[in-house]
C-alpha cells in the first residue's frame, strides 16, 4: 500500500469514528428529551426551588384609649407570568393586552398606553415569567387591578402575581413618634417601643416556596405561603392620644416664640407611674420643628434649680434646717475659693427657707448645703444614692441614659466646688424624665416608682402580660419631710418665681429652672446657652398628674417661669377643663338655684353621661309610665325616631337634628343659632325620602 492510500485511510476512518460518536450522542440527547425527560425535569425543579421566609404581619399598638398608635397594612408588589393558565393562548393574550395596557395606564398614570403595550409585548416575547409591574401597591389597589382585562381570566390564571409585603403606618403620624419609635434594617434593636418590644410585636415568619427563573429570579411557586406566618402580639401603651397631642402643639408653640434649639415635655400619672405623653421637638430651620431625638430619656445635663427640691429634702431630713429657719443671702453673691454662686435677680437679704425657695435663691441652698456638709459631704450625697438617684430607671424603651450624681471617691470632686455646686443643680447630669420622677415620687406622697410606657400585651385579644410601676422606693423621706417639701413647692406658685403656673381653679405646685449649659469642652465661659425649665404636678391638694417641661437654647428670654412655664400652664388647663373627675364638687355651682341645669333633647347615653359628672340624678322613664316623680333628679324620656314619620326634633342642637333628619333621608335648611325652636314639617308626620324641612334655632 502506497502512502497516499494509506493518508486516505486514516482520514475515512477518523471521519467515520467522528460520524459515529456523533449518531451516538444524537442518540443520546433524544433519549434524554423524550424518554427521561419527564424525570430530570423534575429533578432540575427540585434542583432550583427552595423556601424562604414570609414576614409577619406585625402586632399593633394602641394608645391607653384605645386609639391606634402603629399598625401593619398589606401592601404588594405585582408581578405578571406572560405564559400563565388562560392567557398562554396566544390569541387571548393578544385580543386583550392592548385593553390591559389601557387600565394600567390609567391606574397608575407613569406611562402612556402605547409604552405600557410595547412593554408587556416585548415581556411576552422574551417568555418573561416574573415580569415586575408595579411596587407598593395597597389592597384595595390590587383589588381593582383584578378586575382589569387578562387579570380577570380566571382566579390564579390571569398571570397577576401578588407578592404581599407589609407596610409599617402610623394613624397618627407625628404623634408620639419617638416614643413609638421603628424598625428598620439599619438599626438592629429597633427604637422606642417597636423596639423594645420586638419579640412580641415581630410575629412568627412563615415559609414560601421560591423557584429560579431565567435572569436568577427567584419566583412563588404557589400563591399561598406553605407556612403561614403567625401575627405579633398587641401592645397597648399608656400614651393618651389627645394628651400627646396638646403637649407637642404646646411645646412646638412656645419652641417658635422663645426661638429654641429644642426642648422636651413629659406628662406622667402621679399615682401610676403611667407616662400620658413625651413630646421632643429639634429645630431643623427657621421656625420649624421635628422629632429628632428622644431629649426627654436621653438629653443629659445639669438641670439647674428644678435639683434644689432633693437639696432641701437633704437639709429638712437630717434636721439641718427648718423652713422658717433664717438664711442670708446678702448682695445675691457667694463667694468659695475659685468661684462665686450669684443670685440672678440679686440679693434679697435675710429670708426664710421657704422664702429663699420660693425666689429660687442659689446662695441660700448653696450656704446651707455647704456649711451643714462641708466636713461631710458624703453625707449629703449619700441621701441621693440611698433612693438610687443616681442609677438609671430601667425604663421599657431602650435610649435611657445614666444619671451622673457625684460622690466624694469621684476624681472630678472638688472640696471646694463640688457640694455647693451641687446644691443648686450643678456639676451633675440628670435627664428631663429623671428630673420629673423625683418630683412624681413628692407629689406621691415619697413614693418613688419608675415611669412605664407599657401596660398590657395581648395576643388576640387575651392579655398575655401585663405591668405596673416598679418601686424604686418605697419612701424618698419621711412622711414631715415630704409635707414640708409639697408645702414649699405649693409656696412656689402661690408667692414665688412660679405665680405665672397659677389658676384660681385649682392648685399647682412646682419649680422653675434655669440653668447655664455647658458647651462641651469649651465649658460655661463660652457662648452662653440656657435650658429653661419647670416642673410639678397638679392638682397640688390631690395630685393626679405631673409635667417637665425643658426649653434649650431660647433666644428670646431663658428664665423657666417664662420660657417653660406658659407650656405646663398650657397642658394643664386644658387637662383640667377635660377631666370631669379634678372638680366633682360642681353641686355647690348650683346654690341659691331652683331649677336644675337643662339639657338638650338629644342622645340619652350623653345625657346620662354629663348629669353623672355634674352629680345629679337622672330618672327614667318610658311611654308605659302615667307619672313620673321629679324630687330630686332631672326626668327625660327616650324617644325612637319611626321609619316614615316625621321625628321631632325641637329642643335638640344641630348636630342631633341634622343626625336624626338624615337618616330620615329629609334634606335641611337651617336658620339662625343655638337649639331647634321649630320645624317646618310638624312631628307625626308621613314623610318620603328627598323632602325639605327647614329649622328654626334660636
Amino acid at each position: 500500500m502506497n502512502i497516499r492510500a494509506n493518508i486516505l485511510l486514516r482520514v475515512y476512518l477518523s471521519f467515520g469514528l467522528i460520524v459515529l460518536f456523533a449518531v451516538a450522542v444524537l442518540i443520546r440527547l433524544c433519549d434524554v428529551q423524550f424518554v427521561e425527560g419527564h424525570k430530570w425535569r423534575a429533578m432540575a425543579d427540585s434542583l432550583s426551588t427552595k423556601y424562604i421566609n414570609v414576614e409577619a404581619a406585625r402586632g399593633n399598638i394602641y394608645s391607653n384609649d384605645g386609639s391606634l398608635l402603629a399598625t401593619s397594612i398589606p401592601e404588594y408588589e405585582l408581578r405578571m407570568d406572560m405564559f400563565a393558565g388562560g392567557i398562554a393562548d396566544s390569541e387571548v393574550f393578544d385580543s386583550k393586552v392592548d385593553s390591559l395596557a389601557q387600565k394600567l395606564s390609567q391606574f397608575f398614570k407613569d406611562k402612556t398606553p402605547k409604552e405600557y403595550s410595547r412593554y408587556l409585548r416585548s415581556a411576552r416575547r422574551d417568555s418573561a415569567r416574573y415580569l415586575l409591574i408595579k411596587r407598593k401597591v395597597g389592597y384595595q389597589e390590587l383589588k381593582t387591578i383584578r378586575t382589569f382585562p387578562l387579570y380577570n381570566v380566571g382566579k390564579y390564571t390571569g398571570g397577576l402575581i401578588a407578592v404581599q409585603q407589609n407596610k409599617r403606618i402610623k394613624p397618627f403620624k407625628y404623634l408620639a413618634a419617638r416614643t413609638i419609635g421603628y424598625k428598620n434594617e439599619n438599626v438592629s434593636n429597633g427604637v422606642g417601643l417597636e423596639g423594645a418590644y420586638g419579640e412580641y410585636i415581630n410575629g412568627e415568619s412563615g415559609k414560601r416556596l421560591v423557584q429560579r427563573i431565567s435572569g436568577g429570579v427567584w419566583m412563588p411557586v404557589n400563591d399561598e405561603a406553605e407556612v403561614a406566618p403567625k401575627e405579633g402580639a398587641d401592645i397597648i401603651s399608656t400614651i393618651d392620644i389627645n394628651m400627646q397631642d396638646l403637649a407637642q402643639s404646646a411645646l412646638e408653640k412656645q419652641l417658635k416664640i422663645s426661638d429654641a434649639d429644642h426642648g422636651t415635655v413629659i406628662l406622667m400619672e402621679v399615682t401610676t407611674g403611667e407616662v400620658r405623653a413625651v413630646a421632643n421637638y429639634t429645630r431643623v430651620k427657621e421656625g420649624v420643628y421635628e422629632e429628632k431625638f428622644n431629649y426627654a430619656i436621653g438629653g443629659s445635663q445639669d438641670p439647674g434649680s428644678t435639683f434644689k427640691l432633693a437639696s432641701y429634702m437633704a437639709l429638712l431630713e437630717d434636721n439641718k434646717v427648718d423652713t422658717n429657719t433664717m438664711v442670708a443671702t446678702g448682695d445675691g453673691y457667694y463667694r468659695i475659693p475659685g468661684h462665686t454662686i450669684k443670685d440672678s435677680h440679686g440679693g434679697i437679704g435675710t429670708v426664710t427657707v421657704m422664702k429663699a425657695f420660693e425666689q429660687s435663691a442659689n446662695t441660700a441652698v448653696a450656704k446651707l448645703v455647704n456649711a451643714a456638709y462641708q466636713d461631710n459631704p458624703s453625707q449629703f450625697t449619700d441621701h441621693l444614692y440611698d433612693i438610687h438617684m443616681n442609677e438609671r430607671l430601667g425604663l421599657q424603651i431602650p435610649g435611657e441614659t445614666k444619671p451622673v450624681i457625684k460622690n466624694p471617691s469621684f476624681k472630678s470632686w472638688n472640696k471646694n466646688m463640688t457640694l455647693p455646686q451641687m446644691a443648686y443643680g450643678y456639676e451633675m447630669q440628670i435627664t428631663p424624665l429623671q428630673m420629673l420622677t423625683f418630683y412624681n415620687a413628692i407629689a406621691n406622697d415619697g413614693k418613688y416608682i419608675a415611669p412605664i410606657f407599657v401596660k398590657e400585651i395581648r395576643r388576640l385579644g387575651n392579655p398575655v402580660e401585663q405591668f405596673s410601676a416598679r418601686v424604686i422606693s418605697e419612701r424618698v423621706c419621711s412622711e414631715k419631710t415630704v409635707k414640708k417639701l409639697q408645702a414649699m413647692l405649693e409656696s412656689v406658685v402661690t408667692k414665688g418665681t412660679g405665680k405665672l403656673m397659677g389658676s384660681p381653679l385649682y392648685r399647682v405646685a412646682g419649680k422653675t429652672g434655669t440653668a447655664q449649659v455647658a458647651d462641651g469642652n469649651k465649658g460655661y465661659k463660652a457662648k452662653k446657652s440656657y435650658q429653661a425649665s419647670f416642673c410639678g404636678y397638679f392638682p397640688a391638694d390631690k395630685p393626679k398628674y405631673s409635667i417637665m417641661v425643658a426649653i434649650n437654647g431660647p433666644k428670646n428670654g431663658y428664665y423657666g417661669a417664662a420660657v417653660a412655664g406658659p407650656v405646663f400652664k398650657e397642658i394643664a388647663d386644658r387637662i383640667y377643663a377635660s377631666d370631669m373627675e379634678m372638680y366633682n364638687d360642681i353641686p355647690n355651682h348650683l346654690v341659691g338655684n331652683t331649677k336644675a341645669p337643662e339639657a338638650k333633647v338629644g342622645e340619652s347615653k350623653a345625657v346620662k353621661k354629663i348629669y353623672k359628672a355634674l352629680g345629679i340624678k337622672a330618672l327614667y322613664a318610658d311611654k308605659s309610665v302615667s307619672g313620673i316623680d321629679t324630687n330630686n333628679g332631672v326626668p327625660y324620656e327616650e324617644h325612637a325616631a319611626i321609619k316614615g314619620v316625621m321625628p321631632d326634633v325641637k329642643g335638640m342642637g344641630l348636630k342631633d337634628a341634622l343626625y336624626l333628619l338624615g337618616n330620615a333621608g329629609l334634606k335641611t335648611r337651617v336658620k339662625g343659632g343655638g337649639k331647634v325652636v321649630a320645624q317646618s314639617i310638624p312631628a307625626g308626620n308621613r314623610i318620603g325620602r328627598g323632602l325639605l324641612v327647614q329649622l328654626e334655632l334660636q
